[in-house]
């Protein structure tokens, strides 16, 4: 296998694992991006910059067919699955920043672990429309696929085996995904302790 096709493999892998956990979150997305980069960064910048653009693909490709199950399934899919704890409450928060802030909103949503699927519900129970939704996500999962790549090449600055860079960045990725998920959970259990209104 020769290296270009050593290379357009590795893109395939990347883009289906990270389209599959867009859609069903229980793969590392942003490890796969941040160790892919890592292996890239050691071949060439138009490798990694190729791993940007096809992690980007493959989170937008998931958070549109998301974005599409959550629409289908509206208000009727979040009692069923009871992801906003919080419905009222939340709802209001997300749906005020995504009409203010679409990009922002859902950059941080795949910042945040946990956070992307209640703002891909609630911004479709608010009825923001594909229009919106299409343009605002590009951006943002451009952006997300950048942050993890700058994350995987912070592993490989430190680190002279690529290895090394990719351990690195997937214990760096994990390390942030549990304090972040810790904070959330410490947000949620203050928003519940507070008496609405």
């Amino acid at each position: 296998m020769t290296t270009f096709e050593g290379l357009v493999a590795g893109l395939a892998v990347l883009f289906g694992i990270v389209a599959a956990g867009s859609t069903v979150p229980v793969l590392p997305t942003g490890a796969a991006v941040s160790a892919t980069a890592v292996v890239a960064a050691h071949r060439s910048p138009l490798a990694l910059l190729a791993v940007v653009a096809v992690g980007g693909i493959g989170a937008y490709c998931g958070d549109a067919v998301t974005f599409a199950i959550c629409r289908a399934g509206g208000e009727a899919l979040t009692r069923r699955l009871r992801m906003l704890r919080h419905p009222v409450r939340l709802t209001e928060s997300i749906r005020e920043r995504l009409h203010r802030r679409p990009v922002t909103a859902l950059l941080v949503s795949r910042l945040v672990p946990g956070g992307r699927i209640p703002v891909l519900l609630t911004a479709a129970i608010v009825g923001l429309s594909w229009r919106t939704f299409v343009v605002s996500n590009v951006a943002a999962c451009a952006l997300w696929s950048a942050t993890y790549a700058a994350i995987g090449l912070l592993g490989r600055s430190v680190f002279p085996q690529p290895w090394q860079g990719v351990v690195a960045a997937i214990v760096i990725v994990l390390v942030v995904t549990q304090v972040a998920g810790w904070i959330r959970s410490r947000r949620e259990a203050r928003l519940a302790a507070t008496p609405p209104g």
